[in-house]
């Protein structure tokens, strides 16, 4: 080999050597693979780092003509350890789709094939028709060096169609890194068939590396996300079981006088309040986002059952044409509840509260206004705690924003934003 060959193959070496140690160490510390995956990736990423730091002994070698039996071995175990990926490959796609590897006639196929392909190296220990060093301890490959790649080539083909075979079973996510981790070492190893460059299959194999790496990549951001959303949904039912009990029993207390004061209002209030009620109980078992009508229901429903005990002392206009968009549930609601439970001041008048929906460029807004007092003379942390746990559910659930801002003339203005739904 010449100088400028030495250095791109080390600088090839050297990438791979360097994912390999990043794979390991992501393999070992990240807490969302399971046992098994923990175990896999560090097994493939350890025989990787072996066959990188193999160059180091074939530099030795190439530096020291004595060590031409070293060299001989490191090409062998090397060459045996860069195909044994593929029988793990096989093994992890088996495992992704839900199937048994040990009785999949996948998995024997390639284990045939990895067999012909030990015998067939194992032969060309003995012959120079499949390769033989040189005294200048350079590789030179014989006659028969293709029929050496031949079965690398049937696992490499075998396993790329497996994988589109089982492209149901398998995410978006993962289906893309398998293909990328098969298609450039099949290219170069077709390539080398007819072109001997052996630093065209380390290339092929680091892209491969990067691949494997990027599965527990995208593993970890998978995981930090469904715990995201489960925070979510866990702070939604939390929310929900966490329903005002002085609301109820002023809810039930003024059911009762209405009673005889008025039979049917004390009906009407009673189909609000169940209608409440069962929106909350609902809103539990979601755990994705909602129809705004759906939300908007909840909300009327709560605001008629307060101003059935406020009477003139509550307000409330809606001007909400836009309603064809989704999100998260309790959203609306408790921004409405905290407006009333916050802003209502019998010494200051009528508290007034408009709800507005309306399309913009980018997706939907909801504003709710109220001529309260305002959050600045809230003396405790409820209303922030509550809007704040809103504004995480749209951050998690639709990308979305909450936004508040003191009104103009007294009382504050809460806007949502949700983006653009496809």
């Amino acid at each position: 080999m010449t100088s400028p060959e030495i250095i791109i193959y080390a600088f090839v070496r050297g990438a791979m050597l360097m994912l390999s140690v990043l794979g390991l160490e992501s393999a070992i510390v990240t807490p969302s693979l399971s046992r098994w995956d923990r175990r896999f990736f560090v097994a493939f990423f350890a025989i990787l780092a072996l066959c990188s730091v193999s160059f180091f002994f074939e530099l030795a070698a190439y530096v020291y003509p004595s060590l031409i039996t070293l060299e001989l071995v490191v090409y062998y175990l090397e060459a045996l350890l860069g195909v044994l990926p593929l029988l793990m490959l096989t093994i992890y796609l088996l495992r992704c789709c839900g199937e048994d590897w040990r009785s999949s006639p996948l998995f024997r196929a390639m284990l045939a094939l990895w067999v012909t392909y030990f015998i067939l190296l194992s032969v060309a220990q003995f012959s120079r028709s499949f390769f033989y060093v040189t005294s200048g301890q350079d590789m030179s490959i014989g006659p028969l060096y293709w029929l050496l790649l031949v079965p690398i080539l049937a696992m490499l083909i075998l396993i790329a169609a497996s994988v589109a075979r089982r492209r149901s079973a398998l995410s978006r996510q993962y289906y893309r890194a398998f293909f990328v981790c098969l298609i450039p070492v099949t290219l170069a190893l077709f390539i080398h068939m007819f072109v001997p460059v052996f630093s065209l299959v380390d290339i092929g194999l680091t892209i491969s590396a990067y691949s494997m790496y990027r599965i527990i990549v995208s593993s970890a951001i998978e995981q930090d996300l469904r715990q995201q959303r489960q925070i979510a949904s866990q702070r939604t039912s939390i929310a929900v079981l966490q329903i005002r009990p002085h609301f109820i029993y002023n809810t039930m207390t003024s059911i009762y006088y209405l009673c005889d004061q008025s039979p049917k209002l004390a009906q009407q209030v009673i189909l609000d309040f169940t209608t409440y009620l069962r929106k909350n109980f609902t809103a539990v078992a979601s755990e994705d986002t909602i129809p705004f009508s759906e939300e908007l229901e909840h909300t009327r429903a709560y605001l008629a059952v307060e101003q059935a005990q406020f009477e003139d002392q509550l307000l409330v206009d809606y001007d909400t044409p836009h309603t064809r968009f989704r999100m998260p549930p309790l959203t609306l609601q408790p921004i409405v509840e905290n407006a009333v439970k916050h802003g209502m001041n019998p010494d200051a008048g009528a508290l007034r509260i408009l709800v507005r929906t309306r399309k913009t460029d980018f997706g939907s807004e909801v504003i709710v206004e109220d001529n309260g007092s305002g959050f600045e003379s809230i003396s405790d942390d409820e209303p922030h705690t509550a809007l704040a746990n809103i504004k995480h559910r749209l951050s998690a659930m639709c990308d979305g924003e909450l936004a508040i801002a003191p009104r103009e003339g007294g009382g504050t203005v809460v806007k949502v934003t949700i983006p653009q739904q496809g």
